[in-house]
């Protein structure tokens, strides 16, 4: 795996780039012929000392990603290193659970309850969105991200949602070429929003 490790208020030593990839190189041992994984690692020490770390592993089906925060910086890279082979450990059973589903002919499908209608999503969008805004104030959108659409099942998108942390996530659907999107329900279930193309 080769290391992109970054250092903000910190110089990066041999000896923390050493510790960080002894640490976050455990997660190769769950990769299954994985060829130039790069980890992006972003190191920082803030003026009270506390150390933070910040791990992102791009694969070919996941993104692995992870931060950790503590009083010291090695103990944040700790952190980060054992929440990275959780999220892989979970990947790999999700993985295997879905390779027993093919082999016994069980459906590949995700599961009812994630396809319910998503009226209780769109109440929710619309209260947020029109709801207690004057509208004489400036809509501002601050921040912009772009990234590759990897067809997935639903139940493959739930997976990539949870590792990354997140309460929605968007993807392409691998049997019907459409952009869905998945959503934690305040319930603590999953909902899926699936998309048709106006003509």
């Amino acid at each position: 795996m080769n290391y992109n490790v970054r250092g903000e208020n910190i110089e990066v030593t041999p000896a923390i780039r050493e510790y960080v990839e002894s640490k976050v190189g455990k997660v190769e041992k769950y990769f299954d012929e994985v060829p130039e994984a790069n980890a992006h690692v972003n190191l920082k020490i803030y003026s009270d000392r506390t150390g933070k770390a910040e791990v992102t592993i791009p694969l070919p089906n996941i993104v692995l990603r992870a931060e950790e925060t503590s009083p010291d910086l090695y103990g944040s890279i700790d952190l980060v290193s054992d929440k990275l082979e959780r999220q892989m450990r979970k990947y790999k059973t999700k993985i295997n659970r879905k390779f027993r589903r093919q082999q016994t002919g069980l459906p590949d499908a995700i599961s009812p309850d994630l396809l319910e209608e998503t009226k209780d999503l769109d109440d929710e969008i619309n209260e947020e969105v029109n709801g207690g805004v004057d509208e004489s104030e400036a809509i501002r959108i601050v921040r912009t991200k772009r990234f590759d659409l990897k067809p997935m099942n639903a139940e493959e998108a739930v997976l990539q949602m949870e590792m990354l942390g997140h309460d929605f996530f968007v993807f392409l659907d691998a049997d019907t070429d459409s952009t869905n999107i998945v959503y934690k329900r305040d319930d603590g279930d999953y909902g899926l929003i699936e998309t048709d193309e106006i003509e």
